[in-house]
This record gives structure tokens, sequence and C-alpha cells, in this order.
């Protein structure tokens, strides 16, 4: 008799499925070591396009830095449902 492998359950051990929200992977924005450099180009598209379905253009400033951009995309996301 011959017994069925099974696959492994990759989504177990996968940080992005099951967050552990007390991990250190989850930090503040204002505590990032890169916050206060300038939002990257992903965020900035990003920020840009929750803006226009937000009907918020001000929400979009392309001087932000990384850490407030976060800030403002989290925001968004919450307003618009994302």
């Amino acid at each position: 008799m011959t017994q069925k492998k099974t696959a492994p359950d990759h989504q177990a051990g996968n940080p992005k499925a099951n967050p552990i929200t007390d991990s250190n992977q989850i930090k503040d924005p204002s505590d990032w070591v890169t916050g206060g450099e300038p939002m990257t180009g992903a965020q900035a598209s990003y920020l840009k396009t929750l803006s226009e379905q937000a009907h918020d253009p001000e929400a979009y400033e392309a001087e932000l830095d990384k850490a407030e951009a976060s800030k403002r995309i989290d925001q968004l996301k919450e307003q618009t449902g994302r």
C-alpha cells in the first residue's frame, strides 16, 4: 500500500497571510529608520490613485516622505474601503 503524500500548508508559515500582531514586523511609520526619505514611486502611484478614488486630490502631495505617505495611504484605504 502506498501512502498518499500531502502538500505542505504554505499559508501556515506565510507572514503576509497570517501576520503576527505583536511582531516587530509591524512598526509605526514614525519609527521607520528610512521614514524621512522621499516616498517611493510605488507609494506615490498608490497614493495618487487612492486620493482620486476618495475624491480628495489634496491628500496627494509629491513631497511627502515615506512615513507620511504610508499614513495617508492607510487613511485613504480606510476611507475608500480598500
